[in-house]
């Protein structure tokens, strides 16, 4: 219950919707209990014009109690009988059946709209709330968590908490209410028939009870099992070159397939046990009316027994009626279940608290004047260090190079300075401010970041290059666009700036779509830029292409630099070289040319694969 609570806690303002839906609820279940009710009244007009005696010799002639409602409807509908005759009892009742009816059904859809615009609400706040902490969580996250199964937290498990979660709002307040009116109803027509009818509903209910016993479990289960199968779906779609390539569709196939059936399985067993209920609630409830027909129409017989005929067809009637929301508290029961496993996993994304946050007295960096400086920095994942006490100072305005062997900690060390990670001891300064001290969005609007693989979404060019920028003007786009040399393959494309790129940009070449992310850094117009192996892979014209792009990027700015080609290296101010994790070696491509060390054999290789 805890859990269902904390769901419920999303649907705030929950007043603003329970007491109107209570209200109409109310009067809902009153008018449709009131529209069987009057089936008493109308069968004693009925009998009355045919003289039978068994519906008229009890009559009452003294008015009974405000509580005796049938004693009422009976003492009311002899006197209109007596003042108006059979035919005028019979219009009157029938005139209020109908305005009943009307009104019972006006609450009941005011009492459902206002049930579905607190559904669609909890949703709402329930999806931001999720897809907000997602997008605040640090990119560690995203390393360890299977993609699809994020998406099937956000999009599936939602939808389940939706439709049983907040369903189950309707059947607490509504069905229980029905069921109390009717029982009050057949209380007051006849006490010893009801207490009989009462004996059997426990017994339905420990039966539907072990039914549903196990279903929470198979609903966990369903619900990873779909997960998995969004993630080889994602897998599957994204690598599509890569499996035909590798002739592996078959593998893909089986792998998805695999899960298919096992997610289907579960279903399956879900399905039979919700499906069960039903019925065996139906069984007993046909069990209960044959018994109350039985032992009813045996006091009916006996003239001794206060229960005429006209109240014994209208206590079946409302009997068979206290079946329906009796099977939908069942029904309700079954299907909590898979809205509570599901609510649990989408509440384990909500409670997954971001690694880096703001300290609560940070400060906003205001621009960038002097330095980035390391101090002793080191950093390991897991147990595996990748940067080991590094220091080094990267002074405003230089183009530094990171170069080393894969592995060295290059991508990591450039990561640390965004605060895309934490370092596990040392400090990070911007102008002598650790950056743990300032706050996050102020930290990340001095940079500029392009990286090897071109990260661009499914829309338009010019919102591509205009992302995150919401004021950009055509103009600056285009400015930004021409500095990346990008402008004239764009004015190619089919509709120029608004052309639509595909899905990651998969409509360009892999040089047109690192020239958007170039143009994109650039209308950021940020002091640093942080680019890791930008032109690596792209071919020789492309690269060049590229290279003149990043050169027109890095004027005027503090750039630091992730690359492996001797072009991109050569012209840098400072060339900094780690090897497992450590500064082996600091200085200018001439210095570190000079010195017999790693940068030495590095070019030397490079040069000799390049003759």
């Amino acid at each position: 219950m805890k859990t269902y609570f904390r769901l419920l806690s999303f649907a705030k303002p929950i007043e603003k919707f329970a007491i109107p839906y209570i209200l109409y609820t109310i009067f809902s279940v009153i008018f449709s209990t009131l529209n069987l009710a009057l089936l008493a009244p109308l069968l004693q007009a009925l009998f009355s014009g045919t003289q039978a005696k068994c519906a008229t010799d009890k009559i009452a002639s003294v008015k009974p109690s405000a509580w005796d409602i049938m004693g009422n409807f009976k003492y009311y509908m002899q006197y209109i009988i007596d003042h108006y005759g059979s035919l005028g009892a019979l219009e009157y009742v029938c005139g209020t059946i109908v305005v009943s009816a009307l009104l019972s059904n006006l609450f009941r859809y005011l009492s459902q709209r206002t049930m579905e615009n607190l559904r669609v609400h909890t949703l709402l706040n329930f999806r931001k709330a999720v897809f907000d902490n997602v997008m605040n969580l640090h990119l560690g996250y995203f390393s360890n968590e299977r993609k699809g199964n994020i998406i099937s937290k956000v999009a599936s498990d939602v939808q389940v908490v939706q439709f049983s979660v907040t369903a189950t709002l309707q059947v607490v307040f509504k069905e229980p209410l029905t069921l109390i009116v009717f029982m009050i109803m057949l209380f007051n027509i006849s006490l010893k028939l009801t207490f009989f009818s009462l004996l059997i509903i426990p017994i339905s209910g420990l039966v539907i009870a072990r039914i549903v016993k196990r279903l929470k479990s198979q609903a966990i289960a369903s619900q990873e099992s779909y997960g998995n199968m969004i993630s080889y779906l994602d897998e599957a779609l994204s690598g599509i070159k890569i499996i035909k390539a590798f002739n592996a569709t078959p593998f893909i196939k089986n792998r998805f397939q695999a899960e298919n059936k096992k997610y289907s399985s579960i279903i399956r067993s879900m399905a039979k046990r919700q499906q069960l209920a039903s019925p065996v609630s139906e069984f007993f409830g046909i069990v209960m009316v044959s018994g109350i027909v039985l032992y009813g129409g045996s006091l009916v017989l006996n003239h001794n027994s206060p229960l005429t005929a006209p109240e014994f067809i209208t206590y079946v009637a409302l009997f068979s009626q206290v079946m329906r929301p009796a099977k939908a508290i069942s029904d309700s029961f079954s299907n909590i279940h898979s809205g509570i496993a599901a609510g649990e996993r989408v509440l384990e994304l909500i409670d997954e608290k971001p690694a880096i946050v703001d300290a609560p007295d940070a400060k906003p960096l205001n621009g960038f004047n002097e330095s980035i400086e390391f101090k002793n920095v080191s950093f390991a994942y897991g147990e595996k260090d990748v940067l080991n006490n590094i220091n080094l100072t990267v002074p405003k305005g230089k183009n530094v190079a990171l170069v080393g062997p894969s592995g060295g900690g290059k991508s990591t060390l450039m990561d640390l300075i965004p605060r895309f990670m934490e370092p596990q001891s040392g400090e990070i300064l911007i102008d002598g401010h650790n950056i743990q001290d300032v706050t996050t969005e102020s930290l990340r609007n001095q940079f500029g970041i392009v990286n090897q693989e071109s990260i661009l979404f499914n829309d338009t060019i010019f919102n591509n290059i205009a992302f995150g920028k919401a004021n950009a003007t055509k103009e600056q786009v285009e400015a930004a666009a021409k500095i990346a040399n990008a402008h004239n393959f764009i004015l190619e494309t089919e509709k120029g700036y608004e052309t639509n790129i595909g899905d990651r940009g998969t409509k360009l070449s892999g040089g047109q779509r690192q020239r958007i992310c170039i143009a994109r850094a650039v209308l950021n117009n940020p002091p640093i830029m942080l680019l890791d192996e930008a032109t690596s892979a792209l071919d020789t014209e492309s690269e060049k292409l590229v290279q003149d792009a990043l050169n027109n990027l890095m004027k005027n700015r503090t750039s630091l630099i992730i690359a492996h080609r001797l072009s991109t290296i050569q012209n840098a101010d400072i060339i900094i070289v780690l090897e497992n994790g450590k500064v082996v070696q600091q200085g200018n491509h001439h210095d570190l040319l000079a010195k017999d060390g790693l940068y030495k054999r590095l070019i030397n290789m490079q040069t000799f694969n390049e003759d």
